[in-house]
């Protein structure tokens, strides 16, 4: 994969590829860092990914393309797409030799470093072939994660608040802690609807976070519809002649039984039997993806 965007890299200028590799701690001038060209690939990116869905995709309205593009060019992907193009080891080699090698070494584990460095070459690529040249390339590098987009990936946070929309509420995303260093950092993010907390997520952004707190929140809100439909149909039913615990059993399931009175209107849940499971595309996230299990 990404064999023509290494192509292509292999023609760059030394000046410019050196500029590539050069984050922002290792210089004195930041616009001698990368970061002008990852301003740059970043539109670029955009651009390739937003025409490929267009072309691809000709019956999809445009807030699904939209969905599949945040996850297609946010950060967690374009991580991916540096690490299968050994990007990272590119950065050692290049800029890992002098002094600053141990600073180095902690940047090549960095997924937003890594991020950068995809679009910073995606920048190198547009400013010296152009677009006609850069757009095949692109695609191929992203192509798999494209095909996982449109198959498999879900984005949590749109279909929470789609679901909240119907009932007139809302979901409000709190960061309640982080920690690590700064090219390091864990979040901590709770998703609260009408100022109850249903879900919780931890991620190395923001969004990645926000993305698993809205897919806890999810599970919780299906737990309890759920156990409400149950409890409904319990209800609607007469009052269970002698011996009709066991079809008051059948009815709620086994994670649920029934209090002293065989028709209360009220049922506990077994401890531990539904709880919800705790649970990983724009930019700064999205969840599962190829490059980490599904291809």
């Amino acid at each position: 994969m990404g064999s023509l965007l290494l192509s292509l890299a292999d023609q760059l200028d030394e000046r410019l590829l050196q500029q590539v590799f050069t984050h922002s701690s290792l210089v004195a001038e930041r616009s001698r860092s990368y970061e002008r060209l990852e301003f740059l690939g970043d539109s670029v990116l955009s651009l390739c990914v937003t025409t490929e869905l267009y072309r691809r995709f000709p019956g999809y309205a445009e807030g699904h393309l939209a969905r599949l593009r945040a996850y297609i060019v946010s950060r967690a992907t374009c991580a991916k797409v540096a690490q299968r193009l050994g990007l990272g080891k590119m950065l050692e080699e290049i800029a890992g030799r002098g002094p600053e090698n141990g600073e180095v070494a902690q940047l090549i584990t960095n997924q937003n470093v890594l991020a950068d460095l995809t679009e910073a070459l995606i920048g190198a690529l547009y400013v010296t072939f152009g677009y006609e040249a850069v757009r095949p390339a692109v695609i191929e590098a992203f192509t798999e994660h494209i095909d996982f987009a449109e198959s498999s990936y879900v984005d949590h946070k749109t279909e929470l608040q789609e679901s909240l929309a119907k009932t007139g509420r809302a979901v409000v995303y709190r960061m309640v802690a982080f920690s690590g260093p700064p090219h390091h950092r864990q979040f901590e993010i709770e998703a609260a609807v009408d100022g109850e907390v249903l879900g919780h997520g931890v991620g190395t952004s923001k969004k990645r976070a926000e993305q698993e707190a809205a897919e806890e929140a999810l599970q919780e809100l299906g737990a309890r519809a759920r156990r409400q439909s149950r409890r409904a149909r319990l209800r609607g039913r007469r009052r269970p002649a002698e011996g009709g615990a066991d079809e008051v059993a059948e009815i709620l399931g086994a994670d649920e039984v029934a209090e002293s009175s065989p028709d209360a209107d009220e049922v506990a849940q077994a401890p531990g039997t539904d709880e919800v499971a705790e649970t990983p595309v724009d930019r700064d996230d999205a969840g599962a993806s190829p490059a980490s299990g599904a291809g």
